[in-house]
């Protein structure tokens, strides 16, 4: 089978996904739908994906190529973090968890940590936890009104 959509359209078509689905706003239905979109893209992208150039010479579309591999597996665990959030804070904002005034409704007792995602090709990545200790500040919610 003939491969058929350059690497710039698959990122092209990454980038409009994780901007629609993956911005400042975001609500638990774009995110469930984003993360479907971008499987699927790295789906297709392994197997449409052309890649130019011969493997004795310098080719940096292949470089290309596998950043944009590496952008895809970043946009899944994006989307994951921003689901497994339950909460709106700093520059996540769910829609379904803000005031009746529209600022961001924070929960602190449950999302006072710093995570990092541990990424498992065909399996459900990995959350790690690191709590968050405020002693030279207090932790309040900020107003932007």
């Amino acid at each position: 089978k003939k491969k058929k959509k350059t690497v710039e359209q698959f990122h092209r078509r990454l980038d409009m996904i994780m901007w629609d689905y993956c911005g400042m706003a975001r609500n638990a239905e774009g995110l469930q739908k984003a993360k479907k979109l971008v499987q699927e893209l790295r789906e297709e992208y392994w197997k449409d994906a052309i890649v130019p150039g011969g493997k004795d010479e310098f080719n940096p579309e292949l470089e290309k190529a596998m950043r944009v591999a590496d952008f895809m597996e970043l946009g899944e665990m994006m989307i994951e973090d921003a689901l497994n959030r339950n909460e709106s804070c700093g520059g996540h904002f769910r829609e379904e968890y803000q005031t009746p005034e529209g600022e961001a409704l924070r929960n602190d007792a449950d999302y006072t940590y710093v995570a990092a995602w541990e990424w498992k090709d065909g399996a459900d990545s990995v959350l790690h936890k690191e709590p968050l200790k405020f002693e030279a500040v207090e932790l309040k919610t900020r107003s932007y009104k």
